[in-house]
């Protein structure tokens, strides 16, 4: 009988579909995704702002999102672990106030470099976001709801992503860039506070404390399964296709034949919402598909919205964005729940890895990319993404002889 006990208390209890506390995970995800994502990507539809104001080229200016989104991938394989000491909720809590404090800051300088280094700064803040909520994710919510929440949390940073850039180009285009990010930091800063109130606490959590030897043997760990490896590098090309098109389409789309002011470029943002949609339906689609087959369906919609960004009529470009949009959220969203199930042991920190490749992939290809818009235009860049693409695909194929590929 004492056994008995004992295994009926240390069972699980897992927050379920449909119950209060997972109304107010799902509230408090909102508020997460729209601090960190708006700050993230907030100065991407005006890079063309910044190459103005601080006489920089395109690759120069991208580089006001490639730091924040390297210092973010550096600080994610170190938040974890403080994670593991301090709990997720307070992690999470502190990396959503540090980096509204700092977007607030760096709205007030006009020096190229302490801009650089506060988003530097930002970076490592909103390290602590992201991955801590994807390992939440997998210690408290149901497994067999796990792909459906992971494809919810998505959507939530696709609409804080939409709502950095839709913001930014706006104001930027009726009062100063100083004013958008400002706007953005106080914003956040609100959304952190509802945060702090909804999120639920951490119900089979247990503190651990820091042991080295034990950091590096789970960082190695996943590393050395032949199967997350193949998702790493997924995720770093993933991610470093759809940066590179975002980066360079506000370019495009500001000179000959459209001649868009920086507001109509901003609209564009509001193709990020397909995310929203997107993003659990490909979940859902996993179950009844596989999670390979979702991605190869999700890639060539990509290549096909990118094909339509070739002609010179706005509603065709427009098009093309929304379909290269909607597949790679649905493909990102298969790839970051697939590592889940793939991760027998250091499910937290295999998180935590896949977020470095897939951020690291931003930092590099996002800037790098710059370099065909400077010798072949659009269609250079275009290019290169495709290329991109296509050593996805070559991924998936090496995964296909292994676990949920297919139903």
């Amino acid at each position: 009988m004492f056994f008995l006990n004992k295994k009926i208390k240390n069972k699980k209890k897992y927050i379920k579909i449909g119950s209060k506390k997972y109304k107010y995970f799902i509230i408090s995800l909102f508020f997460a995704g729209l601090t960190n994502f708006s700050i993230l990507y907030c100065v991407q539809p005006i890079l063309p702002i910044f190459s103005k104001t601080f006489h920089l080229n395109p690759a120069q200016s991208s580089f006001s999102l490639s730091i924040t989104t390297i210092f973010m991938a550096i600080g994610m394989l170190f938040t974890g672990n403080l994670a593991d000491i301090f709990g997720r909720k307070s992690v999470i809590t502190f990396s959503l106030f540090f980096a509204s404090f700092f977007t607030i800051l760096c709205s007030n300088i006009n020096n190229w470099d302490i801009i650089i280094f506060l988003r530097g700064l930002i970076g490592l803040s909103l390290s602590g976001i992201t991955s801590v909520v994807l390992t939440y994710m997998t210690e408290e919510i149901k497994p067999n709801a796990l792909a459906l929440s992971v494809g919810l949390y998505i959507s939530v940073n696709t609409f804080g992503g939409f709502f950095g850039r839709f913001f930014t180009s706006f104001f930027v285009h009726y009062y100063s860039w100083n004013i958008a990010i400002f706007c953005i930091g106080v914003i956040s800063l609100i959304s952190s506070l509802f945060f702090l109130f909804f999120f639920p606490p951490s119900l089979n959590f247990h503190t651990e404390s820091f042991n080295l030897k034990r950091y590096f043997k789970n960082i190695i760990l996943p590393l050395k399964n032949f199967q997350l490896r193949l998702l790493f590098f997924i995720g770093f090309l993933l991610m470093g296709s759809f940066i590179t098109l975002f980066n360079y389409i506000s370019y495009k789309l500001m000179i000959k034949p459209f001649f868009l002011n920086h507001a109509l470029v901003g609209f564009i943002s509001v193709i990020y919402l397909i995310g929203v949609y997107s993003s659990p339906k490909a979940g859902l689609l996993t179950k009844k598909y596989g999670y390979g087959n979702i991605s190869i369906y999700s890639l060539f919609i990509m290549i096909f919205g990118l094909f339509l960004t070739q002609f010179n009529f706005i509603i065709i470009v427009f098009l093309g964005l929304i379909l290269f949009t909607g597949g790679f959220f649905a493909a990102h969203s298969v790839s970051s729940s697939w590592i889940g199930h793939c991760s027998r042991n250091s499910k937290g920190y295999s998180s935590s890895i896949y977020l470095f490749f897939y951020y690291l992939g931003s930092s590099f290809f996002g800037t790098f990319g710059g370099l065909f818009w400077f010798f072949g235009g659009w269609l250079y860049v275009s290019f290169f993404i495709l290329l991109l693409i296509i050593l996805i695909l070559y991924f998936l194929k090496k995964l296909s002889n292994f676990p949920y590929y297919s139903v």
